[in-house]
C-alpha cells in the first residue's frame, strides 16, 4: 500500500517538475522576433561619397550598379533598450567575372555592429537599416 503511495506521489513530482519547466522556458523566451518581408540597406559609394537608401524584397535578388544583392532572411528582435537587427546577405560583384568566388560577402549582418562579419568591397560599404515587415 505505502508502495502505490509513494509511486503515485513520484509520478505527481514529475508531473509537476515538468510543468515548472515548460512555465519558466515560456518566461524566458518571451523575447519576440519578428521576420520581416523587406529589409532596408544604407550603401555608401565610396568614389562619390553619395547614400543610396535601399529597400530590397526577401528572397529577391537586387542589382545596384555593380553588385548584386539577395537578402534570405532578416530578423528584428524588440530588446527593451535597443533593438538588434539582423540579416543573411549574399552579395556579388558583376565586375570581376573571372574571380573564382561566387560571393564578395555571404552571411548575417548586424545593424548595431557590422563589424562582427564585415561587408569588405573596394567601392561600396553596406549598412543594415531596417527590417520592414
Amino acid at each position: 500500500m505505502k508502495l502505490k503511495k509513494n509511486i503515485q506521489l513520484g509520478k505527481i513530482k514529475l508531473l509537476v517538475f515538468y510543468c515548472l519547466i515548460v512555465l519558466t522556458k515560456n518566461i524566458f523566451a518571451s523575447e519576440r522576433v519578428n521576420e520581416g518581408n523587406f529589409i532596408e540597406l544604407k550603401i555608401l559609394d565610396k568614389i562619390s561619397s553619395k547614400n543610396y537608401k535601399v529597400n530590397i524584397k526577401i528572397g529577391e535578388e537586387k542589382i545596384f550598379k555593380n553588385i548584386s544583392i539577395k537578402p534570405l532572411k532578416c530578423k528584428n528582435s524588440e530588446f527593451d533598450d535597443n533593438p538588434e537587427i539582423i540579416a543573411y546577405l549574399q552579395v556579388k560583384d558583376l565586375k570581376n567575372i573571372e574571380n573564382n568566388e561566387v560571393f564578395v560577402f555571404n552571411g548575417w549582418t548586424f545593424s548595431s555592429s557590422p563589424s562582427i562579419n564585415t561587408f569588405d568591397h573596394p567601392v561600396y560599404d553596406l549598412w543594415l537599416t531596417k527590417c520592414i515587415s
